[in-house]
């Protein structure tokens, strides 16, 4: 086994937060797989070492299915509020929200609308009617 192989073999996803204060982190050290030669700095971290190992699983499989929602739904079992909910998720935590530190305002309502039509609170055709309502807001 050469150094590359060992060195992928015995490593680790960076945490998306420090584990005792939930602050940001960054990177001192970066080490080439092929040769070894090291660069050390102050390294920061793009949206990808921001979000947990199950969001990254979620994004490959989303990108896999071309982004199709039905596709996810498909591929991971799950209902097309899930899908939505776990789309939001992801983009709060790489920093896709509003001022108020909520996703934006039209993935919110749409979202309300879908919970409520999977608790039974509403039928399809008053989802449908609620979705193009909101659909051609500004």
């Amino acid at each position: 086994m050469g150094i590359e192989e060992a060195m992928i073999e015995h490593s680790h996803l960076i945490p998306p937060q420090c584990p005792v204060c939930s602050g940001a982190l960054y990177v001192e050290r970066v080490r080439c797989a092929t040769c070894g030669s090291a660069v050390e700095g102050r390294f920061t971290l793009d949206w990808p070492a921001r979000l947990t190992r199950e969001q990254l699983n979620f994004v490959r499989v989303f990108v896999t299915c071309g982004g199709k929602i039905k596709d996810v739904e498909q591929a991971l079992g799950v209902s097309y509020p899930t899908v939505v909910s776990r789309l939001d998720e992801i983009m709060a935590a790489i920093g896709v929200i509003d001022g108020d530190g909520r996703a934006p305002k039209q993935s919110r309502s749409r979202r309300d609308v879908l919970e409520r039509l999977s608790n039974g609170e509403i039928d399809a055709q008053e989802a449908e009617r609620l979705l193009k309502k909101e659909k051609e807001r500004p």
